[in-house]
């Protein structure tokens, strides 16, 4: 039986190469923290997660200091026995955002180790439930962009297949929303999908109010709409409107996810694979979903949302939000509007390691025996 010898962790920090502001911040940074797991076969796994610009010191410190020893010995094929025990050892920060990211990037890289020593790329291993998947964009959709702006990137990428953009509402006045959706709808048609992100940024009244703006305009769906602990106010909207209701993006556990798809509150499921903990808790939410009939569409993360939006049967949708450009070598596949997942053995991303090499700010071993 394999044990796992030596875990590497390394951070990057990614600044967008687009402007990105919505309702309530500002996108500066991607601070990446890395997981290289080792096994005593010589077969590593790679794995990954990210904040928006903060917090990703304290993620580390959260590896190098607990959950990395702890995996030192320990079987990398049980994946979910390992998830658990990592879980249950951060109990005292469970749940949040700083414990999931650190979990994610140690569960990624045991799914890449074990599907690489399978043979098999992680969307067959994880279920295969199809080898393609529409996208959606939302990087031509800022809340700072002018009309012109909007208009001509959704054109574009119509032109290219994609089959919808996300635009960011939030502005001062709802005129200025209904006026911004106006002219993309107008200028796309009505078989050309447009999703909607207040990113949190709205009261339950304000809310109501802007919904039926959406509705005028046929939106696909409300993305976080409210905070995204307020499972009441979620539940009351999705009452008082026809438009699906998006959440999941800024949830961090199955249990949440569980609350929310019980009270009727979510009609999309946006769960994120590093805010969740990996893709492990990853596919017991899409699985969750599944079983009350509503679709999973995640967040951000396209090259690793890829295989598991094909894996599961109720995925629609991939988000394309360009981001590892600078530390990948082939680019995620697209083909007339669609994301096709890669068939090699992993996660199926294709990492540069000089230019990770070169951007890291941080870097540690944790090694058996040490």
């Amino acid at each position: 039986m394999a044990h796992i010898t030596r875990i590497d962790l390394a951070m990057v920090d990614l600044v967008p190469a687009t402007k990105r502001v919505d309702a309530i911040q500002s996108f500066v940074s991607q601070e990446t923290p890395m997981v290289t797991v080792h096994d005593s076969d010589g077969a590593t796994g790679f794995g990954y997660s990210y904040t928006i610009g903060t917090g990703g010191p304290s993620v580390m410190a959260l590896l190098e200091h607990t959950l990395a020893p702890a995996l030192i010995g320990r079987d990398p094929a049980r994946i979910d026995g390992i998830w658990r025990d990592l879980l249950f050892l951060t109990h005292a920060t469970s749940v949040g955002a700083i414990t999931s990211l650190a979990l994610a990037a140690i569960d990624t890289a045991l799914w890449d180790l074990h599907c690489k020593k399978a043979g098999l790329p992680l969307w067959k291993a994880a279920g295969g439930s199809r080898d393609r998947i529409p996208l959606y964009t939302t990087e031509g959709g800022w809340l700072h962009l002018e009309i012109g702006a909007l208009v001509d990137d959704a054109l574009a990428m119509q032109t290219k297949g994609f089959r919808g953009s996300k635009i960011k509402i939030g502005s001062e006045h709802i005129s200025q929303d209904a006026t911004r959706l106006s002219a993309v709808r107008d200028a796309v048609g009505e078989s050309y999908e447009i999703m909607t992100d207040a990113n949190q940024g709205f009261t339950l009244s304000e809310a109501i109010r802007r919904a039926r703006v959406l509705e005028e305009h046929n939106i696909g769906w409300f993305e976080e709409p409210l905070p995204a602990d307020d499972v009441a106010g979620h539940t009351e909207l999705a009452r008082r409107t026809s438009v699906p209701i998006a959440v999941g993006e800024s949830m961090y556990s199955l249990s949440q996810f569980k609350d929310y798809l019980q009270a009727g509150a979510a009609s999309v499921v946006q769960v994120d694979v590093a805010r969740i903990g990996g893709i492990t808790p990853w596919l017991k939410v899409a699985h969750l979903a599944e079983a009350f009939n509503v679709m999973v569409c995640p967040h951000f993360l396209m090259e690793l949302h890829l295989p598991l939006v094909c894996a599961v049967p109720n995925a629609k949708w991939l988000e394309y939000i360009p981001q590892l450009d600078t530390i990948t070598g082939a680019p995620m596949r697209m083909e007339g509007g669609f994301a096709i997942p890669s068939d090699v053995p992993g996660l199926g991303i294709d990492w540069d390691t000089d230019a990770i090499t070169a951007k890291s700010v941080f870097s540690k071993s944790i090694t058996e025996g040490a």
